[in-house]
């Protein structure tokens, strides 16, 4: 995550852009042998909101958990809008 916040270009490995999503992007963390994932939004261009994390298992992103993180999306700027 530290790479995500530091670097001008995050390599694709740790963060891109979920196709046929949204505005979902993911991080990407080794952990050991491990590979958890971070789903979450851009607010604005300097801010990214992660919205939960879970572990992949396989090469395809879950269609629940991607559809979890495009539902908290909409709830975030629904709030804000409220404001």
């Amino acid at each position: 995550m530290q790479l995500v916040e530091e670097l001008q270009i995050v390599p694709t490995r740790y963060f891109k852009k979920l196709t046929g999503t949204n505005g979902i992007w993911e991080i990407r963390v080794l952990v050991a042998t491990d590979i958890f994932r971070f789903p979450g939004f851009f607010d604005g261009s300097n801010v990214i909101v992660l919205n939960h994390a879970f572990q992949k298992n396989s090469q395809k992103t879950p269609s629940q958990e991607i559809s979890t993180a495009e539902t908290r999306r909409k709830e975030y700027f629904n709030r804000k809008l409220k404001r």
